[in-house]
């Protein structure tokens, strides 16, 4: 039996490859339909290797008889039209902010805790996490089944494409511009971001963190285990696409660097590319278009007890976004409905 599923937010960056994800997933789909703002209305967007969609009206759109709703709208859309979806029988799988925190959705990442998604059925929506979030509990579940963790650093290399199109194209605007000798205006970054970093993503926390450390922190305590202490420093690089992770792994007891690498290699949804030679670890540039998780550079941390470093990258529009939120589809097909 196939599924009628809509995409929302079709014509973003993230639709997009949503669709493409839908298209080469096991999620047997009848009906697709590409839903977005008034603005986009009529715009061609493709599925498989030969199929279009027209783009219709969100608002308009009536979610009865759709099975799921694959969302990537934006948080302040998501707040309207998930509860509206749900309440009309879709099972929504939102790729937003709107809803992770909530205690009665389940926040989910397939190779960590597809458990949860046994919750799904108390709103009829399933969170799909942050992207930096994402790529750091995959690298971690493996090492946290081996020995409980302590506690983690992380700074992270996060790529303009998780700003959206108007990030990438502020980037390349810029980078052509300064070779033009044109000065740079910041629009959607804080400060210039071609040939700089910005340590600043989403707004500013009480405690003085961004929300996008503050996402960090609390995703990872939900997914995979409150007592985890977590500590984040989140920078924004100019990269188009792919995020990179250096994280520091406290554990409970000694973990050693040979076996995490083992237990690594044969955790699902990670690809080790791990040698002590120059080039014998991965970049985000080679992680594009790619739906793994990468880790690279694991040793031992020598400053400090039952400790290792690590490296770890992958797409942010891939793994990060869409490829989770459509694995999310998957093991909900397959094992819940």
């Amino acid at each position: 039996m196939g599924y009628r599923i809509a995409v929302v937010g079709a014509t973003g960056a993230v639709g997009r490859q949503i669709l493409d994800a839908l298209a080469e997933s096991s999620v047997p789909a009848d009906d697709v339909v590409a839903l977005a703002s008034e603005n986009s209305v009529g715009k061609e967007v493709s599925f498989g290797e030969d199929q279009t969609l027209k783009v219709r009206d969100l608002a308009k759109f009536d979610f009865s008889g759709v099975d799921i709703g694959l969302f990537s709208p934006g948080a302040k859309v998501s707040a309207i039209h998930a509860p509206r979806a749900a309440e009309a029988g879709c099972i929504v799988i939102d790729n937003t902010s709107q809803f992770r925190m909530e205690p009665d959705v389940p926040l989910v990442v397939p190779e960590v805790n597809p458990e949860a998604l046994a919750g799904y059925t108390a709103r009829n929506i399933i969170a799909n996490p942050n992207c930096s979030t994402i790529q750091m509990v995959v690298a971690l579940k493996p090492l946290h089944d081996l020995v409980p963790i302590r506690r983690v650093v992380v700074s992270t290399y996060q790529s303009v494409s998780g700003a959206g199109k108007e990030g990438m194209d502020e980037l390349f605007g810029q980078t052509k511009g300064i070779y033009q000798m044109e000065e740079p205006k910041p629009s959607k970054f804080q400060r210039q971001i071609a040939f700089n970093v910005i340590p600043q993503i989403d707004i500013f926390m009480p405690d003085r963190s961004t929300k996008e450390e503050w996402k960090m922190v609390n995703e990872t305590k939900k997914i995979l285990d409150p007592a985890i202490r977590v500590t984040a420093t989140c920078v924004r690089v100019p990269v188009f696409v792919g995020h990179a992770e250096a994280i520091n792994v406290e554990f409970e007891e000694p973990l050693d660097a040979d076996e995490a690498r083992e237990a690594l290699s044969e955790a699902a949804g990670v690809i080790v590319l791990d040698r002590a030679e120059d080039g014998g670890y991965v970049t985000p540039l080679e992680c594009v278009g790619e739906n793994a998780v990468y880790v690279s550079r694991i040793r031992q941390d020598h400053s400090t007890d039952n400790a290792l470093n690590l490296w770890v990258v992958s797409d942010n529009l891939r793994k990060g976004a869409a490829v989770n939120t459509v694995q999310i589809a998957e093991k909900l097909v397959e094992t819940y409905i």
